[in-house]
């Protein structure tokens, strides 16, 4: 599945990815490819990116939100 991460002030990152662990308003959850369509309120914390060379990074966020639809996730966060 394809992420991207945008902040108001740049992309921060876009990739092919295998799995995204994002903290949720209500609770840390994961994304994996062909998750159900999604949209959801981000609190402050990490986003865990493992892409598809099972390369991890990871990015601290201060809140944001998630759409996922037809395995493209897009993260706007504020950074």
């Amino acid at each position: 599945m394809h992420l991207e991460i945008i902040t108001p002030e740049k992309k921060i990152y876009s990739g092919d990815v295998e799995s995204i662990r994002l903290p949720g308003a209500e609770g840390s959850f994961g994304i994996l490819n062909n998750h159900a369509p999604l949209i959801a309120t981000l609190k402050q914390g990490t986003v865990k990116i493992t892409d598809v060379s099972k390369k991890t990074e990871n990015f601290t966020i201060n809140g944001g939100v998630v759409e996922v639809l037809h395995n493209k996730v897009t993260v706007l966060a504020e950074a």
